[in-house]
């Protein structure tokens, strides 16, 4: 909710930002082109009084820029949105679930990676592998 709010206020105070150096008359130091409006608050006074509403615009964006980093890092965690809600709802069983039974076929084993691993390229020992299948003896006669 706050966030929301600063981020209005933000938006506002970006856009008075915007208008007020607009209305400011120009120095003409940019590509030549000096003037603006001849007769529209030429006045030293309304220079300054721009300058001032200036300045304090831009202490409250930045204001309102470090309130809005600060609010949105209070409820951060190291969890990822994707873990919290995603696979928390997989993870834990709804409340008042019975436990589930375990399967009644075995498990297969892992897959094994089909290209080489770090381990490979390092030298150390590889990972324990399956032995492999032996045939089965013949009958007696």
């Amino acid at each position: 909710m706050l966030q929301t709010i600063l981020l209005v206020v933000m938006i506002l105070i970006s856009v008075a930002l915007a208008g007020v150096i607009l209305l400011q008359r120009s120095e003409g130091g940019a590509l030549g082109m000096g003037g603006g409006p001849s007769g529209f608050m030429t006045a030293r006074g309304a220079g300054n009084l721009l300058t001032v509403t200036t300045w304090w615009l831009a202490v409250a964006f930045f204001a309102c820029a470090i309130g809005l980093t600060i609010v949105g890092n209070i409820n951060r965690s190291n969890a990822s949105i994707v873990d919290r809600d995603a696979v928390g709802a997989l993870a834990t069983p709804p409340a008042g679930a019975a436990e589930t039974p375990a399967p009644s076929a075995p498990v297969p084993a892992p897959a094994q990676p089909a290209g080489p691993s770090l381990d490979d390229f390092l030298g150390s020992a590889p990972a324990a592998q399956p032995a492999p299948a032996q045939p089965a003896p013949a009958p007696a006669q």
